[in-house]
């Protein structure tokens, strides 16, 4: 056994530029989201009615619209077909809510097209989620013991994080375009309306390419740091 800084070391400087980027893209979120919210659809919907208007559009009559609790908390939920608005959109008027009401509409197109890449992201959760947990402990216990194999274990399972957060990606991508269709295609807005909501599903869209970025960065990281734990084993 040997003594590593682990906790005290330069490649923090990773996890910090990874942070300070998560920071940047969050505000530039939450601030287009602000900026679009302030203006008001000419359809005069709410966002929970424009998404009834476009699940129906679409032939899904088997997905409830419900209201859920929070700040930009929406979310569609597979397994129990409800796609849930939050206190900001339900009952927002405003093309940026709208947006983010069709985006989740999109994910429930999805889940009724049968979408092989939302289905093998439902079916990895409970895999993904029980080796982000062990990972860490297994990273740290490896570095402390000197055991090279072992970190190289908790990297492996760290990497399960990175490879849920990629296939992420083209699933919310995905979901903006089928908003953007959806909104077009059943009139809700005009093209100037349509790109203000592109600009906040495009903002929405790289907080996950921040996220993944980050986990690159501590990925890269536990890298570094298997290399002088098996130098000094």
């Amino acid at each position: 056994m040997y003594y590593y800084p682990l906790f005290y070391d330069r490649t923090y400087i990773l996890v910090l530029i990874g942070v300070i980027f998560t920071m940047i893209v969050q505000t530039y979120m939450t601030s287009t989201f602000a900026k679009y919210e302030k203006v008001e659809s000419k359809s005069g919907l709410t966002a929970s009615e424009a998404c009834k208007i476009i699940l129906n559009s679409n032939g899904i009559n088997n997905v409830a619209i419900g209201h859920v609790a929070g700040n930009l908390t929406d979310h569609y939920a597979p397994t129990k077909k409800e796609l849930n608005l939050s206190d900001t959109t339900y009952n927002s008027r405003s093309i940026a809510s709208i947006g983010v009401a069709a985006h989740e509409a999109g994910h429930a197109i999805q889940d009724h097209k049968n979408m092989f890449l939302l289905n093998f992201q439902m079916a990895v959760i409970p895999v993904v989620n029980f080796a982000s947990q062990l990972s860490i402990p297994v990273i740290i216990i490896g570095i402390i013991l000197g055991a090279f194999n072992l970190v190289k274990i908790g990297i492996i399972l760290f990497s399960a994080t990175l490879f849920y957060q990629l296939i992420t990606l083209p699933i919310e991508f995905n979901a903006s375009d089928n908003a953007i269709k959806t909104l077009r295609a059943n009139g809700l807005m005009d093209e100037a309306e349509l790109d203000g909501v592109k600009k906040v599903l495009t903002a929405a869209a790289f907080t996950y390419v921040a996220a993944a970025a980050s986990t690159v960065l501590q990925l890269l990281r536990f890298v570094i740091l298997a290399k002088g734990s098996r130098r000094r084993n």
